[in-house]
């Protein structure tokens, strides 16, 4: 048996004319086995020689490579301890100064060198460790080695991939991916395809996510026309399932895609076909594909659209689309992602990236917690950019907080428990919450409701009743032991029972409450607002009985009220005939005042709403069309009532028109829950906004002490009110244009979320008359677009105009009337205004934003970003253009707001 002294490799004689050569530097090991005439062949025209040639340092088998063949192995050039030489640098080599014997250190057996005629090595008989059958065996364990280091380009039947070897691996011609095994933990591995230029190599398909492999002995190989994942001990862990014979090998190609290819070139199999949580670009998602990150799940729905869900063992709930907010197109394009960056999503809808364009590599990743984001990779840095995002608010999310959990978006999700609720696992937030509590009905137990304002939540088994008094929708989920808490609206008396509760958020433009359903002695914390709602009650119901004894208790009981209606009954119905006959002439609808319109629209009466307001007493506000009071109805809640005057058109046309408006709903804008018309009297109900509107915040100094609107806060009221009027532009059911936006006409809520009010009244307040009158009447001065002294056709435009007047205005702090001196003449305001605009205008084209702090509200203190402002006045300029078509619509409004956010 021979050793290398410089390095870990072992010769040993098998007898028969056979060689052993084993590798053995640690934990990893090996062995070849070749009769010795293959070793003699290998040589007979080749010649080695190791990188250094002065021999002051030892080289290891690795270093010696094949000088002759060169073109062989030019992908070596990357090691950076081989070097190629020519042979006459291989002869100069074995001369004079080759001879020298005056070696610091002795060289290891590796260096020898083979060539034609054993007698040209003459001058190298002073190394000890130098035998031809040494040479033999270095040459054919130095190919292997080399080759095995360097990146494949195809998979070829009868071959593998190793653990090991962390350099071996498929690359695309491009560079772009690479497939190989990708370590996710100490010890283990998962075959995966990656991105290389990517900062920690994003995966984006795995074969075994779930089953990683161990980091020794396990391995990929191609054979019998089937690709298979082994693990060390040979078991078998995932395989592509063909069985062709016809497999030329694996390949992966510049998109990312791993297939299997056929001698002819087709697609045998390939991983698009089996995506896991990423979509890359031209890959498609058919009915049968589906992405999937732990409970969630993007699949086709039966409509032929792509959905989010998230699937429990309790059943599964779609939680995207809310609302349809994407680019429609023509064409029966397939769901995927293209090159451009837009999303094929079915039914004639896409979603576009922000950085819309070829050229760049995308992802379309359903991330861990849900929402499903389009990423942009930077080549600069390597880092990845979100290009466009499915939901904005990740409370959205059904299961964020898990079972039970409440979702709180401030900046980012803040999971909590409602009352009577505990943290299932602290270190875990996702899994939800615990009831510190346990409701059953086998005795009688006490239970009763806490309220939560301005929360949703969802769970299984959902009933909802329409046209629902409040009692009865919290006696309906007393008597039901599964239902752990309902939502209730009020106005529109919806009631929804909701079981087995996976999820919930807190949402500022939620018109309902939502009662949780806990027992006496349930250990109540206060990481939420709530208060209790009714006494106790006892839950004991006949459905949970099943004693005889209870039986019989019930039937006993069953009679007495049967007896005492029928006698009820013959005493009214008298009584109730006469009343009817004497009303018969009057309005029916007039007078109910729970008659409701379409999509539970609900009439209130004239008495109602005096009771409610306390005879008009409490003003809160008022406009052009007419004066707003504060009120309280009898369940408690809180309205705004609004006298209408001036009204022209008919009954039938006045409640048309209110059905209509009615059934617009936005988070940014406040929400109507009525009207009533009676005896000449038309009012209009709405719900109550807290903190009054933006003028009273942005312009009332003496109001406003310590509660000045923080630049981050200007932010969101700004995206909030266009947000409002891209709904009513272009994606409300009724082409609908408010015509008086203005800061008395902003609404803010608790939270400051900004809600526009007063919309749609145009159409009520001028049915029947011309344009010309309509000019006259609407808009307040400072806000009115040029067109409407025009006599030009009124568009949407002319909200973009007085949109962009109150951007300035949230800006600078200060009403455009007072841009000049005080009682100016209309045109005198007009003048300074358009004065202002132009000058801002040529400020902007300049690079110097030193202007800015003059401009910006002086109670800021400087406390804003000087970007942000300037991109607002750009945009504020840009909405107040004269020409009407220079101007952006409301949609692109948005996105550029939401561009510098």
């Amino acid at each position: 048996m021979l050793r290398c002294p410089s390095c870990h490799f072992w010769l040993k004689g098998l007898g028969s004319g056979h060689l052993a050569l084993a590798y053995h530097p640690g934990m990893l090991s090996w062995e070849i086995r070749e009769p010795f005439n293959v070793f003699a062949r290998s040589f007979s025209n080749s010649a080695l020689l190791g990188s250094n040639t002065q021999h002051s340092v030892e080289p290891c088998a690795t270093q010696v490579i094949l000088a002759r063949d060169r073109s062989k192995f030019s992908n070596m050039r990357h090691l950076p301890s081989c070097r190629f030489i020519t042979y006459k640098e291989l002869r100069a080599l074995h001369g004079p100064k080759a001879s020298n014997t005056q070696h610091s250190v002795e060289p290891c057996a590796m260096q020898v060198i083979l060539a034609r005629g054993r007698s040209k090595f003459s001058n190298m008989r002073h190394l000890p460790f130098c035998r031809f059958i040494t040479l033999s065996v270095i040459f054919l364990l130095s190919i292997p080695l080399l080759v095995a280091s360097v990146p494949q380009d195809i998979l070829s039947p009868g071959s593998s991939i190793s653990v090991e070897d962390n350099s071996n691996m498929l690359v695309s011609p491009n560079g772009l991916f690479s497939c190989g095994f990708y370590e996710v933990g100490a010890n283990a591995f998962i075959f995966a395809v990656w991105v290389n230029q990517s900062i920690g190599k994003t995966v984006v398909w795995t074969a075994d996510r779930d089953v990683p492999v161990n980091g020794r002995g396990s391995r990929i190989e191609l054979r019998d026309g089937n690709m298979v994942l082994l693990d060390f001990n040979s078991r078998l862990v995932w395989s592509t399932g063909t069985t062709s014979g016809q497999v030329r090998g694996a390949k992966l190609l510049d998109t990312g895609n791993l297939v299997l290819l056929g001698h002819d070139g087709s697609r045998i199999w390939q991983s698009f076909d089996s995506p896991t949580d990423t979509l890359l670009p031209t890959q498609p998602i058919t009915a049968n594909l589906k992405l999937v990150s732990g409970k969630y799940m993007l699949s086709v729905d039966n409509n032929g659209s792509l959905a989010l869900t998230y699937d429990t063992p309790e059943g599964h709930s779609k939680y995207w689309p809310r609302n349809i907010n994407a680019t429609p197109f023509s064409g029966d394009q397939p769901q995927g992602l293209d090159m451009l960056g837009c999303i094929s999503a079915g039914n004639h809808i896409r979603y576009c990236a922000s950085d819309l364009g070829y050229g760049v590599l995308r992802r379309l990743t359903l991330d861990h917690d849900g929402n499903l984001r389009l990423y942009s990779l930077l080549e600069a840095d390597g880092h990845w950019k979100i290009s466009w995002i499915a939901l904005a608010d990740s409370c959205h999310v059904h299961g964020v907080c898990g079972n039970n959990g409440i979702c709180r978006n401030l900046m980012n999700p803040i999971c909590a428990c409602p009352p009577g609720f505990v943290f299932a696992d602290v270190s875990d937030l996702s899994k939800g919450c615990k009831p510190t509590f346990n409701i059953s009905c086998d005795k009688v137990a006490q239970a009763y409701f806490v309220e939560i304002e301005k929360m949703s939540v969802w769970g299984y088994n959902s009933n909802y009743t329409a046209s629902t008094a409040f009692d009865v929708c919290r006696k309906s989920c007393l008597d039901d032991l599964h239902c752990e808490a309902f939502s209730y609206q009020y106005g529109l008396g919806g009631c929804t029972l909701k079981s087995s509760l996976y999820t919930g958020g807190f949402t500022p433009s939620e018109i309902s409450i939502t009662c949780m359903k806990l027992t006496a002695d349930a250990a109540v914390q206060n990481s939420i607002d709530y208060k209790p709602h009714g006494p106790y009650l006892s839950c004991q119901g006949r459905v949970f009985s099943t004693s005889a004894d209870t039986k019989a208790f019930q039937w006993n009981y069953l009679y007495m009220p049967i007896g005492s209606i029928f006698a009820v009954e013959a005493i009214l119905l008298p009584l109730a005939w006469c009343f009817l006959r004497k009303r018969k002439q009057d309005s029916i609808s007039r007078n109910d005042g729970f008659a409701l319109i379409r999509d539970h629209f609900r009439k209130f009466t004239l008495k109602e709403l005096v009771a409610a307001t306390a005879k008009f007493k409490h003003e809160i506000g008022r406009g052009g069309s007419g004066v707003i009071y504060e009120g309280i109805l009898d369940d408690g809640k809180k309205i705004a009532v609004k006298k209408l005057r001036d009204m022209v058109q008919g009954e039938l046309d006045f409640q048309s028109e209110l059905s209509v408006i009615g059934r617009i709903y936005h988070m940014n804008l406040v929400r109507m829950w009525g009207f009533c018309s009676e005896r000449g009297h038309k009012l209009l109900v709405f719900e109550y906004v807290e903190n009054g509107s933006l003028a009273k915040l942005l312009f009332d100094t003496a109001s406003t002490t310590g509660a000045l609107l923080r630049w981050e806060q200007r932010l969101r009221v700004a995206l909030g009110v266009a947000r409002g009027l891209a709904y009513l532009h272009h994606e409300c059911l009724e082409w609908v244009i408010h015509c008086d936006v203005k800061p008395e006409n902003i609404l803010l809520d608790e939270e400051l979320e900004p809600k526009l009010a007063d919309f749609g009244l145009a159409k009520l307040l001028n049915r029947g008359k011309d344009v010309q009158m309509l000019s006259r009447v609407q808009g307040t001065r400072g806000y009115i677009a040029p067109e409407w002294a025009s006599n030009l056709p009124i568009t949407g435009k002319v909200d973009v105009y007085s949109f962009g007047v109150v951007l300035l205005e949230i800006v600078r702090g200060l009403r455009v009337s007072d841009w000049t001196v005080v009682d100016g003449e209309e045109e005198e305001v007009e003048m300074v205004f358009r004065t202002t605009v132009a000058v801002l205008k040529e400020r902007l084209r300049g690079e110097d934003r030193s202007w800015l702090p003059g401009f910006v509200d002086p109670r800021l203190d400087g406390n804003f970003c000087r970007l942000q402002a300037a991109a607002m006045v750009e945009l504020a300029v840009a909405c107040v253009e004269e020409e009407r078509s220079r101007r952006p619509n409301m949609k692109l409004v948005v996105e550029k707001l939401l561009n510098f956010l």
